[in-house]
């Protein structure tokens, strides 16, 4: 007897209709954004669907876009590096420690997802005035300083995500590597660790979004000669506007989907999004 493949309920083509409609509006924003940054280079200005197709605005992209660029991305892998070595000790403190207090604790180290941006901005900026004050060590306009600004608005996520793989590790791992005599700083290097790289890699991953999209923070404690590519973009967008804004946005969009793409060959983008989705 043949086998016959059920044939799709309605309930189920309403739901792959619905997924390709939230696609649909999901994507046509950047397929709009690609297709107006391709236009001829005699109109200065957005027109879609473009007259014709070119790569003008391509090579009139400004210099300082691609110098934001780069800041931006030292900044964001500074703040990925740096919530990762603070999310780790805190992970293991709040899911394997037992102390007094513990909830309030961990409702601190969730305290900045709760401040609106803005005012953490305006927070660090009087900070750091009144530091620079006091001590002569003048952050604003910095590297340190913007790094230490996202650090504060990307740490929760890192700690997040690596408290979510952290709470499923089986404990019957590590006491196994103690009773064969490994020392307790052994059992967290060759044991504890890899096992929570996921969550690892998904908290650096999260916070380096956060801190490559922000604009905030960045816009109270940025500065000339360190303006991130956000703050760039939205300055240019309110007094110099044109195509090549496009152009570098879409350069920007094909890179974030090869980073993408990377990170799935290398440590399989499905772990990470399984390490965030369960913060």
């Amino acid at each position: 007897m043949r086998y016959r493949r059920p044939r799709p309920s309605l309930a189920q083509g309403a739901a792959t209709t619905l997924m390709f409609g939230v696609l649909v509006f999901l994507l046509s924003p950047l397929l709009v954004v690609a297709a107006a940054s391709l236009g001829p280079g005699d109109r200065p200005y957005v027109s879609f669907p473009p007259a014709g197709f070119s790569l003008h605005w391509y090579f009139e992209v400004p210099a300082r876009y691609w110098q934001a660029i780069g800041f931006s991305l030292a900044v964001a892998a500074g703040t990925a590096l740096a919530s990762v070595v603070i999310a780790i000790p805190a992970a293991l403190g709040l899911v394997r420690s037992s102390f007094r207090g513990k909830t309030f604790v961990a409702l601190l180290l969730r305290a900045p997802l709760q401040i609106p941006y803005v005012v953490t901005g305006i927070a660090f900026l009087q900070a750091y005035y009144l530091l620079g004050s006091a001590t002569g060590l003048h952050l604003r306009a910095s590297y340190p300083g913007l790094v230490l600004g996202h650090l504060f608005l990307a740490t929760p996520y890192a700690i997040g995500s690596i408290a979510a793989v952290l709470a499923r590790l089986n404990p019957r791992l590590e006491e196994a590597a103690a009773s064969l005599g490994a020392s307790p700083w052994r059992v967290l290097r060759r044991v504890t660790l890899p096992v929570i790289l996921p969550g690892i890699y998904g908290g650096a991953l999260y916070a380096f979004i956060i801190s490559f999209g922000e604009v905030p923070v960045a816009l109270f404690l940025g500065g000339a000669g360190r303006t991130t590519f956000p703050v760039e973009m939205f300055t240019s967008m309110q007094f110099d506007f044109s195509p090549a804004l496009l152009a570098v946005s879409t350069a920007v969009l094909l890179i974030s989907f090869a980073v993408l793409i990377l990170i799935q060959r290398s440590i399989g983008f499905d772990a990470v999004v399984r390490a965030g989705s369960a913060r």
